[in-house]
């Protein structure tokens, strides 16, 4: 069994409530717009990392991280990339790569609204885990945590960190 972290937008934004739960997990996954690879450096203190750039990261990022990562985790075969568009909406960039990696579990970013939903037509699981940074049009940070546990995705939570204006000064200093 895998505990992981879903997070995606964090736009060079890491605070102390997404360590809480990076500690918590065996692993991160980042599902891109990381922004600075501080917070990816702060993340892989405290667990294994998975990351895919997104359309802000730069060049030194992209270096670093691909467009898209197909692996598998406990058996379940996982797909990420940034801009994923979601069921009944997929480009055709992704269309080619479900259809390559026939997935169980894609992930996206990109969009910063939060949504797990079953694809009926691929018939996988589809999460995109909304925004955790500062930046952008999102009202709310989340993320999700879940297990992964012989090909099964389990106890799927949403981690609401609130809204972006009640975030304190000592927040930003993080």
């Amino acid at each position: 069994m895998r505990k992981i972290l879903l997070l995606s937008d964090s736009h060079g934004y890491i605070d102390d409530r997404i360590f809480k739960y990076a500690k918590w997990s065996d692993e991160v996954w980042h599902a891109g717009d990381i922004g600075d690879l501080n917070v990816i450096r702060s993340l892989k203190k405290l667990s294994l990392v998975r990351a895919v750039y997104g359309n802000i990261d730069d060049s030194k990022i992209r270096s670093y991280y691909p467009e898209n990562i197909y692996f598998e985790c406990e058996r379940l075969p996982v797909l990420i990339t940034h801009i994923g568009g979601y069921p009944g909406k997929y480009s055709k960039r992704v269309h080619d790569l479900i259809n390559k990696h026939r997935p169980k579990l894609f992930i996206s970013g990109h969009s910063h609204i939060l949504k797990v939903v079953h694809d009926k037509k691929y018939h996988f699981l589809h999460m995109n885990p909304g925004a955790i940074g500062l930046s952008g049009f999102h009202r709310k940070r989340t993320m999700i945590k879940f297990e992964v546990n012989d090909k099964k995705i389990e106890n799927v939570f949403v981690i609401d960190l609130g809204n972006k204006s009640r975030i304190s000064e000592n927040d930003l200093k993080t």
